[in-house]
């Protein structure tokens, strides 16, 4: 197994949710020399200096500042989201009724949400307590994660639900409220786990932004050991191959840029999504920073590029129907240029070659998707962010299966050739 494919596990077990993918993408950017900025403090930007933004404790952006200034070249882009389908814990609805403590959920993003029971979950997101963990005024966030089993959604036995195996849909009001305990004395079982956690006094526990994920560890699977199954990838591989392939450029002509948006999979309508001002806001401050004016940023988005990079779907044999034969991608096959006519992907003719030369410069294998004609098809961050700042933009992924399930596989192979590829964008 590779550095990058045992750094890829670590990263998809330390990132259950994107808070704690932020955190894991910044603690590798620290290690290789990137410095941080924040949006209320001038920048101060250096050619060939290395540097990340974080806003709102979930979404990063970092560059390695070009050795040419931007309206000259542009910026080399590459964007990935680090949310995915979650189960948010609703932490008013804890209740202790016949002894069994349980709390009610609200589905984030689109999951398979039958893929989420009678699975051993754990709890992770972010905490506000008051400030010094004493009774005052002021509050601080705190990122927690638990990751041991703490909670877990039974199905009904399948003798008081003789239909399940036909197709069932779960209310999820009802049949998603999570089991806590079936034993707990405390007043409010989950906030007093947090506060052992955290080791503050419960009442100390303001709000509380939790949230369940799967328990299981990313591993290798096969008999060839060429695939890896785990949640979340869908989009942390994509993430992690951006951040690895950021992180081994020194010097650079054109500026390179890595996006980490949150928020991808509920419509990115956020300050810290794609549709909010974060790359745009970034991006124009390095012109600033640089002593460029207005009209110089305006020439450096005209000349970038940016690469949109979430996963794709792969060809599944026991669902050949779902593909059109012509665009159904392998795994381990290559990279995936994604297309669609009603631009729910942002790919042109011309992005495409572009993609296609980096591919052929490495000796990397790539393919093609488009949906089946009389099948709707999902979208990405490539149009918002193509569309807001009026930049050529492709996207692209890696291929897997069962996106949105609480596990998913994709393949070791393309993981490694698409870091390649962009290790080349950057070069």
């Amino acid at each position: 197994m590779t550095n990058n494919i045992k750094d890829l596990l670590a990263y998809l077990d330390n990132s259950p949710t994107s808070y704690q993918a932020a955190e894991q993408t910044i603690s590798s950017l620290a290690r290789a020399g990137f410095e941080e900025l924040k949006e209320d403090s001038a920048f101060c930007i250096e050619k060939g200096g290395k540097y990340y933004v974080c806003r709102s404790d979930s979404a990063v952006i970092a560059f390695v500042m070009g050795e040419i200034d931007p309206h000259e070249t542009g910026f080399n882009l590459a964007a990935a989201h680090l949310d995915s389908p979650l189960f948010k814990i609703k932490p008013e609805t804890v209740k202790t009724v016949q002894g069994i403590t349980r709390v009610g959920v609200e589905v984030y993003g689109g999951p398979i949400i039958s893929t989420w029971l009678d699975r051993e979950l754990s709890i992770a997101g972010k905490v506000i307590v008051r400030n010094g963990f004493v009774t005052g005024e002021k509050y601080k966030s705190i990122l927690v994660n638990i990751p041991r089993p703490l909670a877990i959604i039974p199905n009904a036995a399948i003798h008081m639900n003789r239909e399940i195996n036909k197709g069932f849909e779960y209310n999820k009001q009802m049949h998603l409220q999570a089991i806590l305990s079936t034993s707990s004395t405390a007043e409010n079982p989950l906030k007093q786990l947090i506060a052992d956690e955290l080791g503050v006094l419960v009442e100390n526990v303001s709000e509380m932004d939790l949230y369940l994920y799967d328990s299981q560890k990313a591993g290798v699977v096969g008999i060839d050991q060429d695939m890896i199954s785990s949640g979340r990838l869908d989009d942390l591989a994509m993430s992690h191959a951006i951040l690895m392939a950021l992180q081994s450029r020194e010097r650079v002509g054109a500026t390179a840029v890595g996006v980490f948006y949150d928020n991808e999979e509920i419509g990115s309508q956020t300050i810290q999504g794609a549709m909010g001002s974060f790359l745009g806001d970034v991006l124009e401050r390095i012109c600033l920073g640089r002593g460029l004016g207005k009209e110089q940023y305006l020439m450096a988005l005209k000349k970038s590029f940016l690469i949109s990079a979430d996963m794709a779907h792969a060809f599944h044999p026991g669902y050949a129907e779902k593909h059109d034969p012509a665009y159904a991608p392998q795994m381990n096959a290559g990279p995936v240029i994604k297309i669609n006519g009603n631009f729910r992907y942002a790919t042109t003719s011309e992005t495409m070659v572009r993609f296609i030369q980096l591919c052929q410069d490495t000796n990397t294998p790539y393919q093609k998707f488009m949906t089946r004609s009389d099948m709707p098809c999902g979208s990405t961050i490539g149009p918002i962010a193509s569309s807001q700042l009026g930049i050529n933009t492709i996207d692209i992924g890696n291929p897997m299966w069962a996106m949105h399930s609480i596990r998913e596989t994709c393949g070791i192979k393309d993981h490694e050739a698409l870091i390649t590829v962009l290790q080349q964008y950057w070069q």
